[in-house]
């Protein structure tokens, strides 16, 4: 594995405990069995992140949690914010959210942070208000992507 990727994959492991904290999300505990793997990684044409596809039994084991990107008022502004356990960073710094466009598919986006304050990151570009996001699970879901086993 190329050093960058070492070390972006040892700060997501260190920082998995902080990862573990939102209130209002969902699971995948009651979701239909997939037919085929715990994970497939799929090309998406036009862009450069694949969609990954899990079992529902995987999701239940990586404790897979989402919750909606909100708009909130902050001082006269209107901006959308999520839990900070939703952002992770590649290893040149830039920010990254999963996204869920449907029940068991994850894709990784780009965001750009504006603030940070406390649980709660501020959102200065990214998905839409509404996208559900991962807040629990989201370092394995970069591991599987970048085919990083046990």
């Amino acid at each position: 594995m190329p050093p960058d990727k070492r070390w972006c994959t040892a700060i997501l492991v260190l920082a998995a405990p902080a990862l573990a904290s939102c209130a209002g999300s969902s699971t995948f505990d009651d979701a239909p069995a997939a037919d085929a793997g715990p994970a497939r990684v799929e090309a998406v044409k036009g862009s450069d992140a694949p969609r990954l596809v899990l079992s529902a039994q995987a999701a239940r084991r990586l404790g897979i949690r989402t919750t909606a990107i909100v708009t909130e008022q902050r001082g006269g502004r209107k901006r959308e914010v999520v839990p900070f356990s939703a952002v992770l960073y590649d290893a040149h710094g830039g920010a990254f959210t999963y996204t869920s466009p449907k029940h068991l598919v994850f894709v990784r986006r780009p965001i750009r942070i504006a603030s940070i304050s406390g649980r709660v990151a501020t959102l200065r570009a990214g998905p839409p208000p509404g996208t559900m996001v991962v807040t629990v699970g989201a370092p394995e879901l970069l591991g599987t992507e970048y085919g990083v086993e046990e």
